[in-house]
Parts: structure tokens; sequence; C-alpha cells
């Protein structure tokens, strides 16, 4: 499994076998229902159970501001900053013509008709710093632009790294995106 080393993997097998039959048993019937039950939101393609995810569902998260985020792990690590109060959109990967992912394979198309159907303020892109986010958030800077307002989130350096370690095209992104102290 992705993110599981070895070790890990091993660790887990040998303690799943330890376990009695029926605990086992009800654990391949919890990750077999959740497989079964867990789909994606119709509005924003974020992980659900329901028609509508927990944050599509509330009236609170509508303050016109959406975040373009790759997959549902970046949105969970969006929410863990407590930062962004806005709604989100899943593209459910990158454009990677290497890898043969081209615009038409993501949620492209529907991200356009949000902005245009619910009166987006500001699209915000939370791409990964690479070649492929990279050339997602000109491909969508371009798209959204003639509809609405478009940023991409700041790059840098971590909150506890040393400068002597950060690779150039990090230093470079520190640069362009600093800010003045007030």
């Amino acid at each position: 499994m992705p993110g599981i080393g070895p070790r890990t993997a091993q660790r887990l097998a040998l303690h799943l076998l330890r376990q009695p039959p029926e605990q086992v048993r009800s654990f391949a019937e919890a990750l077999l229902e959740a497989r079964l039950k867990v789909g994606q939101c119709q509005r924003c393609f974020h992980l659900s159970a329901e028609p509508l995810c927990e944050i599509c569902r509330n009236p609170e998260r509508r303050n016109g501001q959406l975040c373009v985020v790759a997959d549902s792990r970046d949105l969970l690590a969006m929410e863990r900053s407590r930062e962004f109060k806005g709604n989100y959109h899943v593209l459910g990967g990158l454009i990677s013509p290497m890898d043969g992912v081209g615009p038409e394979l993501l949620q492209i198309q529907p991200l356009v008709h949000r902005v245009d159907a619910e009166a987006i303020s500001e699209v915000i892109l939370a791409l990964t710093p690479s070649v492929e986010g990279d050339t997602t958030s000109l491909y969508l800077g371009r798209l959204l632009k003639p509809l609405t307002t478009v940023s991409r989130i700041a790059y840098g350096l971590p909150v506890g790294g040393e400068l002597e370690y950060a690779d150039e095209v990090t230093l470079a992104r520190a640069f362009e995106g600093r800010r003045r102290l007030d």
C-alpha cells in the first residue's frame, strides 16, 4: 500500500495474524463496506459516502472562495491547517502528458461550470510545486481568468527549515512569495 514500507507492512500482517478470526473478518468486512459506500461528492469530487460531502453541505463554507487541489489527500492537508474557510474542488490528478493524463481526464470542465454557476469570486490553486503542478496551474489560470480572480498559494521554505539545505528552486520560490512586514 502507498506510504507503508516493508517493515510496517510486516508489523500490520503479523498483528492481523495474531487476532481472532472473527475480529479479522469484521475488519475485512468494514474495509469492503467502506470501499462500496464511499464514492465522490457530486459537487467537489472529494470522498464522500453521501451525494454531497460534509464540506459542500456546510452553508458556512460558501464565501465565494474555491480552493482547487489535485486529490483528497491535499484537501485533507488544507483542512488540517484550519486556514481556509471556503469550498474545494478536487481535480483527480494533475496534467501529465508523459503519463498520458490530459485535461480531459481531470475534473476541469465541472470546475469551469462551478466557477460560472456559483459566482466564485476567487479560485485559489493549491497544487504541488512540480512540473505537473505548474502545468496544471498555468492551464487553469488561462481557463479561469476570464471568469474570476485566480491565485496560487505561496511556496517556499518550511517552518524550521535551514536555508543551507534548501534547493535553488525552493529558495527562488521563497523570494517570489515574499511579503512586506507591517
